[in-house]
C-alpha cells in the first residue's frame, strides 16, 4: 500500500495537537501539551498497533478518533472526509468489558443493532453469527457476571463488530487479563481479523503484543506525543505463538526496547512527566 494515496488511507491525522488544561503544583492553571505535530496514515484493512511511554497520548488519540475527545488544531479525515463526532463506522474496545449487567450476552451484542433500528429478527441473527464467531455461541442466555474475563471481553468485541464498523478502535483490550487468557485472545482476534480484514487501530504498552499482532507499529515520543518512527512488521501471516521464538521477531523485539529505554531515559532527564 502507498500511505500518500488518499484512496488507501482509512486515517489520515496531520499536524494534530491536544492541550488539556490542569493544575500545577502552586496551583496555578497551565496547559499540558498531549499530541504535538502528530502525524499518521493508517491503510485500510491495515492492523496498525501505538507503541509508546506512558503518558505519550496513545489513548488521547484513540479517543478523538471515536468522538470521546477534541483535538485543538491539524486535521484528521476518515475515508478522505473530516473526523465526525458520531459515526456509526468506527467501533471502540476498551480495556473494561463496559457490558449492561441487566442484559444476556446476546442482547448485549444486539445495542448497537437496537440503535440502527434493525429489526428484532434480523438482529438476534446477526448477534449470533458474532458469538459463535468468537467461540461463545453456547452462553447467549448467560449474564456478564456468569463469564470470566476472558469471555466478557470476547462479549464486547463481538458486540463492536456485530453492528460491522469499518473502523475498529481498540485501547489495551486485553491489558487487565492474566497471561494465558491474554495470549488466547490475540490469537482469537487475529482470526477474527483475518476473515474480514477491518482496519483495526490497536493501542497497547506491549512490545510482544505490538509484534505478534501488526502489520505496522506507530512508534510514538514521550509528551508532547507525536510519532517518532513507522516500524514494519514483516512477519508471516497468519501468526501463531510460535512466531515468538524466531530470530525476525527477536531482532524487532529488540528494536523495540531500545527505542522505549531511550525515551525511558529522556523523561527521566526531565525530571519526569509533571
Amino acid at each position: 500500500m502507498t500511505p500518500d494515496s488518499l484512496a488507501m488511507v482509512k486515517i489520515r491525522a496531520r499536524k494534530v495537537c491536544r492541550v488539556f488544561n490542569i493544575r500545577n503544583t502552586r496551583g496555578a492553571k497551565e496547559g499540558l501539551s498531549v499530541l504535538e505535530r502528530f502525524d499518521l496514515d493508517v491503510n485500510e484493512g491495515e492492523f496498525m498497533s501505538l507503541l509508546g511511554p506512558s503518558g505519550c497520548g496513545k489513548s488521547t488519540f484513540l479517543n478523538i478518533l471515536a468522538g470521546l475527545d477534541k483535538f485543538d488544531s491539524g486535521k484528521i479525515t476518515v475515508d478522505g472526509e473530516p473526523l465526525q463526532e458520531q459515526s456509526f463506522n468506527r467501533g471502540i474496545v476498551f480495556q473494561g468489558y463496559a457490558l449492561l449487567p441487566w442484559r444476556t450476552v446476546i442482547q448485549n451484542l444486539e445495542v448497537g443493532l437496537e440503535i440502527r433500528h434493525i429489526e428484532k429478527k434480523e438482529r438476534r441473527k446477526i448477534a449470533r453469527h458474532y458469538l459463535e464467531l468468537v467461540g461463545l455461541a453456547a452462553f447467549e442466555n448467560q449474564y456478564p457476571h456468569q463469564l470470566s474475563g476472558g469471555m466478557r471481553q470476547r462479549v464486547a468485541i463481538a458486540r463492536v463488530l456485530a453492528y460491522h464498523p469499518d473502523l475498529l478502535l481498540m485501547d489495551e483490550p486485553f491489558a487487565a487479563l492474566d497471561a494465558q487468557t491474554r495470549e488466547n485472545l490475540q490469537i482469537e482476534l487475529l482470526r477474527i481479523w483475518e476473515t474480514d480484514k477491518k482496519t483495526i487501530l490497536f493501542v497497547t504498552h506491549s512490545i510482544d503484543e505490538a509484534i505478534l499482532m501488526s502489520d505496522r507499529v506507530a512508534f510514538m515520543s514521550s509528551r508532547p506525543g507525536h510519532i517518532r518512527e513507522i516500524i514494519s512488521i514483516d512477519l508471516p501471516r497468519p501468526r501463531t505463538e510460535d512466531i515468538r521464538n524466531s530470530a525476525e521477531f527477536a531482532s524487532i523485539r529488540k528494536n523495540l526496547w531500545s527505542m522505549l529505554q531511550a525515551e525511558a531515559q529522556q523523561i527521566q532527564s526531565y525530571g519526569g512527566y509533571l
